[in-house]
């Protein structure tokens, strides 16, 4: 039984794919500050900074997929901002420590990153080949990336997955939405242009297992559908798959206020976009399950008994 380490996989995301995983036979170890019982695999404390015991359970791992870092869904104060950075390449560092360390350590790291990468890119079509954008999203994916790369880890295939928004019924950006949209207030955030590069959880644990099984996959790619809609187009999908009628959209200035009052979150998460296509998964021969915005809501709000 192949051996998988999850670093920092106690989120949503990771026990989903420690949940895909342990199905298909994988022995699941989760790296976790705050271990607990009930998940897909065993946990195994880390502090995601430092080169502590857990480093031995790299060794004869089959592979790690590092999706450590604090989430972004806060209003992006100095403080935060410095967490939001300091947890990602911490916890890098301290995996290629790990590494180092080990006799045979794991032949293959699966590095998440995010779309940010590209700023708020407008209507331009990113590619895995764009240069970074700007702003703080983009410089931090930026920094993330940078650190992977710069790690010594000989003979290791290394990918990076440069993940949208993922939409799943129960976890992320998905759930405020649906409550929004069936309180009558899903109209677009601001002037709705912005793009929204999406993938449905499914197809998200699709592009992971792919990662870690195709020995011929290395470098970046997009992790995000082959369809970017903008953000007027997703809250009209959002709206039809609910039953919900037409609704203005909220300007700018109230977006911003209600994000940070009400919402606790970062405005620009809703007002900013990336338009991009997942160029190198396509060229792989990579099919998605839900390649189009109306049926990955259909699917998902259907199956959580949420749909109109």
């Amino acid at each position: 039984m192949p051996k998988i380490i999850l670093a920092g996989g106690s989120g949503f995301l990771g026990r989903a794919l420690g949940r895909r995983l342990a199905a298909g036979g994988w022995e699941v170890v989760v790296l976790s500050r705050a271990p607990r019982a009930g998940g897909p695999g065993r946990e195994v404390p880390w502090d995601a900074a430092t080169a502590g015991n857990w480093v031995m359970e790299l060794e004869g791992a089959a592979a790690v997929v590092n999706l450590a870092g604090r989430s972004i869904n806060c209003v992006h104060t100095p403080e935060h901002r410095r967490e939001i950075v300091d947890s990602r390449l911490n916890a890098v560092r301290a995996l290629a420590q790990g590494c180092a360390r080990s006799s045979k350590p794991p032949p293959v790291w699966i590095q998440c990153s995010a779309t940010g990468y590209y700023g708020n890119a407008g209507d331009r079509v990113c590619d895995e080949a764009q240069a970074p954008g700007t702003g703080f999203l983009a410089e931090t994916c930026r920094a993330w990336e940078e650190a992977f790369t710069a790690a010594e880890l000989p003979g290791v295939r290394r990918v990076v997955l440069r993940i949208g928004v993922v939409l799943d019924a129960a976890h992320g950006a998905l759930p405020p939405l649906v409550k929004l949209t069936r309180c009558f207030l899903g109209g677009a955030a601001g002037n709705g242009r912005q793009f929204l590069s999406w993938i449905h959880r499914e197809d998200l644990m699709d592009v992971f297992l792919a990662a870690l099984t195709r020995p011929e996959m290395a470098g970046t790619y997009n992790a995000c559908a082959p369809t970017p809609v903008t953000n007027t187009e997703f809250m009209r999908e959002l709206r039809a798959v609910l039953g919900r009628p037409w609704c203005p959209p909220a300007p700018a200035f109230m977006v911003r206020f209600a994000a940070r009052r009400f919402l606790g979150t970062e405005p620009d998460l809703a007002l900013h976009g990336q338009r991009a296509h997942p160029v190198r998964l396509l060229a792989a021969g990579l099919a998605f399950r839900h390649p189009s915005v109306g049926m990955a809501l259909r699917d998902l709000l259907a199956a959580s008994g949420r749909a109109g």
